[in-house]
């Protein structure tokens, strides 16, 4: 007989979030760390998982106290802000971390409130958790209006204010001042905030993290990632930091069970041993970042200033073609963002010289 799946009517015929992942020799369009990870680090990892492979009959730490003790170490040596265990909560990637967040903050009836252009799966989350969606734009600079901000939280009483610094798709960072005040204007309506500094080992020189924000701010939420600096996409995990560790609380009520494998946890500890190393890869890619910023610069293209290991670059009339033409020769870059803007992620140098050689090709046939 015949069957048709009984899917939410609000699912029937959206497609599923993702970029493309096409075999090229230059794939430059999701902003992964290009760099394999180092021989130390990778006989770390190894040796980290021959000592839990023997106890996989057995469910990992629920709590992952140790991951999460080795997180809060880490970000007292990265930001210089010292956090306890309590306040912190890592999962599969930011992507789950952001997840735990709307399930136990926002819901039928509750509002989250972002900023376009900015990371596309925030709608996504809403509507996975029933949670009612608004952005609002940017200025054209691609900075966050502070006086629209603290009306709409005002007016509307969002339940999340997401601000995502370094932003993307722009890259561009949000002033901790502007972070302070919008989120004092959500502390008087009774709103989490959450800064979502998936980017954050790639700002330049001078920028603070939202992190040092958590000590006057009791609705502040700063969440970040292990898939870019830490060149471990793969492996999925990513954590926040709370300034009240009752949000933690909240987040292990609607986690699943055992949702952190004993495998990711002791493979994430293992890097975190190796921060130093892998933040060398970090400063290239910066210094990598700037230079082609600069050489888009002078080719004449309008260039968002990035904190971020991607650039975003426009204008143009028909995107899409260039960004064929550069597929066609091996280039692989993205199309999301405003109209007419394209975004690259900083590679190699090598990949970086292949970008820079197709996109002056495809700029002569379009």
């Amino acid at each position: 007989m015949d069957f048709t799946p009984p899917v939410r009517a609000d699912l029937v015929g959206v497609a599923s979030y993702g970029a493309p992942q096409l075999d090229v020799a230059a794939r430059l369009n999701v902003n992964e760390n290009p760099f394999p990870l180092p021989d130390a680090v990778v006989h770390a990892m190894s040796e980290a998982v021959a000592a839990v492979a023997p106890g996989l009959n057995r469910y990992p730490d629920r709590e992952a106290v140790a991951l999460r003790q080795a997180l809060a170490d880490y970000l007292d040596q990265e930001s210089g802000v010292r956090v306890g265990v309590d306040q912190v909560w890592a999962a599969n990637g930011s992507n789950e971390v952001m997840h735990h967040l709307f399930l136990a903050f926002g819901g039928p009836g509750r509002l989250a409130v972002s900023f376009d252009p900015t990371y596309s799966m925030y709608p996504e989350y809403a509507r996975d958790t029933f949670t009612e969606y608004a952005s609002f734009a940017r200025r054209p600079d691609h900075t966050v209006d502070v006086a629209q901000a603290r009306s709409v939280i005002a007016e509307r009483r969002p339940s999340l204010v997401l601000l995502t610094s370094p932003n993307n798709p722009t890259g561009t960072s949000l002033p901790i001042v502007h972070v302070r005040s919008i989120a004092e204007a959500a502390l008087e309506s009774g709103a989490m905030v959450i800064v979502d500094e998936a980017y954050a080992e790639f700002r330049r020189a001078g920028v603070p993290s939202a992190l040092e924000l958590l000590g006057e701010l009791p609705n502040l939420v700063v969440t970040r990632t292990m898939s870019k600096a830490f060149a471990m996409a793969g492996a999925r995990l990513g954590y926040a930091a709370a300034a009240d560790p009752r949000v933690v609380e909240a987040l292990r009520v609607v986690r699943l069970p055992y949702h952190l494998s004993a495998v990711t946890q002791a493979v994430a500890i293992a890097a975190l041993a190796h921060a130093g190393v892998l933040q060398a890869q970090v400063a290239l890619l910066r210094s990598e970042r700037d230079a082609l910023a600069e050489w888009l610069r002078q080719k004449g293209f309008s260039v968002a200033p990035s904190d971020a290991n991607f650039i975003l670059f426009g204008q143009f009339d028909d995107r899409h073609a260039l960004w064929q033409h550069l597929l066609d020769d091996g280039v692989l870059i993205r199309e999301t963002g405003p109209a007419g803007w394209l975004r690259v992620s900083v590679g190699t140098p090598a990949e970086n010289a292949m970008f820079r050689d197709a996109l002056a090709k495809a700029m002569a046939r379009v």
